[in-house]
């Protein structure tokens, strides 16, 4: 109520239309947990791009918690969260661990929190290489790989690498590695050399990444909550839990009477996974 010169007192009529808006906002809360592959990935890809055109969305929260994966599914998720952080905000939190691929991803949030005892870091790419030729000989199998082509046998996990193959991989891990560094000091904001100094592969806890400027402050995720609902107005109140449809095979499995359910059930189902859909190969 305001009173005008004359002392009249006049009422101003409630604001409707901006209350009904408040009650359909909403803050998202995406989980994401386990390594970082395409098959993990891609549902989230494509649930953080239908974000970004929800208008009642108004701030997400990215809680994350993997120790990281595959190098372009770990790029595919990052860009997917920047992307979407341009829009409106998101933040980040790490939940026990954000290494690796997981700390690419965080690095496209708007800010970046952590417990004080996450495990987060491992700026680094690795390549394993497993030669199985000996092992094969001593059970009696021999395997001869037909092929046109100097080095296309060599990553196939049957013999070791040569000299010249063992380089040419070197080669291309530190080129992975240096875009790596770059996108760290990019989001970071702090000089490419110093980010090398500390893209040795190590992990530190949440404590010290803020230290060290990888991480922008400590907070679990209900505090985090709450830093984002001050940044959008959006009432922690408002906040629900966001997850991709679950794919075909987990929707059949999980059907039924419910026997499926029990731990054989789920340990068969990530057997079967793991077989047809896994393509392997570790990156970052």
């Amino acid at each position: 109520m305001r009173r005008t010169a004359t002392g009249s007192a006049l009422y101003a009529a409630p604001d409707f239309a901006s209350a009904a808006r408040s009650v359909r906002e909403l803050l998202a809360v995406v989980p994401f947990r386990g390594p970082i592959r395409e098959r993990s990935v891609d549902p989230y890809v494509r649930l953080l791009k239908t974000l970004r055109t929800r208008r009642r969305v108004k701030g997400v929260l990215l809680d994350i918690s993997s120790g990281g994966g595959e190098g372009v599914a770990s790029t595919d998720f990052y860009l997917a969260v920047k992307r979407l952080n341009a829009a409106k905000p998101v933040f980040a939190s790490i939940g026990s661990i954000g290494a690796s691929g997981a700390y690419l991803a965080a690095l496209g949030a708007r800010r970046i929190f952590a417990y004080p005892d996450s495990l987060v870091g491992s700026i680094g790419v690795v390549y394993p290489h497993l030669a199985v030729r000996d092992l094969l000989r001593r059970v009696g199998i021999s395997v001869e790989l037909l092929h046109e082509g100097a080095h296309k046998d060599a990553y196939q996990g049957y013999r070791p690498l040569t000299e010249v193959e063992r380089g040419k991989m070197q080669a291309l891990i530190e080129e992975e590695y240096g875009r790596f560094v770059e996108v760290v000091a990019q989001e970071r904001h702090r000089p490419v050399e110093e980010i090398r100094g500390l893209a040795t592969g190590e992990v530190w806890t949440g404590a010290r990444a803020v230290g060290l400027g990888l991480v922008d402050a400590l907070g679990d995720r209900e505090s985090v909550l709450d830093e984002l609902a001050h940044a959008t107005g959006v009432t922690a109140r408002r906040a629900v839990r966001v997850l991709p449809p679950r794919p075909f095979l987990e929707r059949l499995m999980a059907g039924g009477s419910g026997m499926v359910a029990t731990a054989f059930g789920d340990r068969f189902r990530e057997l079967i996974e793991n077989a047809v859909l896994d393509l392997g190969g570790l990156g970052r």
